[in-house]
């Protein structure tokens, strides 16, 4: 008989609702054995955070560096600006109409042990450097690597990377199922479960409304270049949206997002450039949606959110995004050391950011992909030597 193959967000919500039906029958030893997990694993993830970060973004910015050519780096900007506008978006949207919606004064200190249970062992794992220790030895050494060309040296950190990226999709994605069976398995025991999920239905419905106003907003912009109808352009995308939507994958996007973006009139030179890369560094709806969970549990905690931090917040999300790999769930979780070093996310916190994003997964890698054609259509317009070579394919 064929397997049955679950992909990660099914294995989410199946073990969301066991944790929510389990939570109200199983007696409290059975209970502690998932708490025991949940500290166990949690110090596992606190253990590899640092090194998530000094894998996947020392990379990244070498690689960014390496032919940092005029288009390549136009490219990146403007990648990088469509993140930081939609982060930036996100706050503002969500600073003004998430304190109507989401009841603070909510405390998340028992999401991870439950009430009156404690787990039966636990084993500290203290990781090798903070998470600031992380970020700043990745930035430098990936720019140092870009600039001194070191075969030896850069190879031998795309092997590091190899190793954090199989360490997410062999140990940290297929445990994290069982991660959140345990934290909602948590949440019922301590009776707090349903007020987490109103605040679930509410954030995702306003993140829903914020994705579609970006992508309009994006495509605006790009007609301001390419002066043609911009729900025209849009609507031509909508084939890699939907491809998105079932992929999860920017990447196992990109040939349809390729063929979409030539039929709105990109050349076939500037796509087959801008898509594969904007596929990377271009994170616009992963970004909002990390923004938006955030704010969201930081007024259900009671938390400030000012604008400085939350600033300072989202230019760092931008820059670690690119090292988001290729995998569902996989920008939450180079996300994770930002939200713990500059807004103070705990385990429980950081948690439920995994649930809240994995959620919605598919959603932003669709927003992604979707505003990367925008981005192709303004570089077709400033990078006019690009564009003579290939005739677009028909739609």
């Amino acid at each position: 008989m064929k397997k049955i193959h679950l992909g990660l967000l099914p294995r989410i919500l199946i073990a969301i609702i066991l944790g929510i039906v389990l939570g109200n029958c199983l007696p409290a030893a059975a209970t502690r054995i998932f708490v025991t997990f949940n500290a166990l694993f949690g110090e596992f993830l606190a253990f590899c955070i640092p090194l998530i970060i000094l894998g996947l973004v020392t990379i990244a910015i070498a690689d960014i560096g390496k032919n940092a050519g005029k288009l390549l780096l136009t490219t990146a900007v403007l990648a990088y600006l469509f993140t930081l506008s939609s982060g930036f978006l996100s706050y503002i949207v969500g600073s003004t109409t998430f304190p109507y919606l989401i009841e603070a004064n909510r405390s998340l200190s028992n999401v991870t042990e439950a009430k009156d249970a404690l787990p039966f062992f636990t084993v500290t794992m203290p990781p090798l450097m903070n998470v600031m220790t992380a970020l700043i030895l990745s930035f430098i050494l990936g720019l140092c690597i870009s600039k001194l060309n070191k075969n030896i040296l850069k190879e031998g950190f795309r092997e590091f990377q190899d190793v954090i990226i199989m360490i997410i999709n062999k140990v940290i994605i297929p445990l994290l199922p069982f991660y959140i069976f345990g934290i909602f398995l948590n949440m019922t025991y301590s009776g707090q479960v349903y007020s987490i999920l109103i605040v679930f239905a509410k954030i995702i419905g306003v993140i829903f409304a914020l994705h579609v106003f970006l992508l309009i907003l994006q495509y605006v912009i790009a007609s301001l270049f390419a002066r043609r109808n911009p729900f025209k352009l849009l609507y031509r995308m909508l084939p890699a949206y939907f491809t998105a939507l079932g992929t999860q994958s920017s990447a196992a996007t990109i040939p349809v997002t390729l063929k979409q973006t030539e039929a709105n009139g990109v050349s076939g030179d500037v796509a087959g450039f801008v898509i594969p890369l904007c596929a990377t560094i271009h994170l616009s709806g992963s970004t909002m949606k990390i923004v938006a969970c955030a704010l969201a549990l930081m007024i259900m905690q009671d938390i400030s959110f000012d604008f400085a931090t939350f600033a300072g917040f989202i230019f760092m999300l931008g820059i670690t995004m690119v090292a988001a790999p290729g995998v569902p769930g996989g920008a939450i979780m180079a996300a994770l050391g930002v939200l713990q070093s500059i807004l103070g996310f705990d385990e429980s916190a950081q948690a439920l950011m995994i649930a809240l994003y994995i959620a919605m997964d598919s959603f932003g890698t669709a927003c992604n992909v979707t505003g990367d054609g925008a981005i192709a259509l303004i570089i077709n317009k400033i990078a006019p030597r690009f564009s003579a070579s290939k005739t677009p394919i028909s739609n």
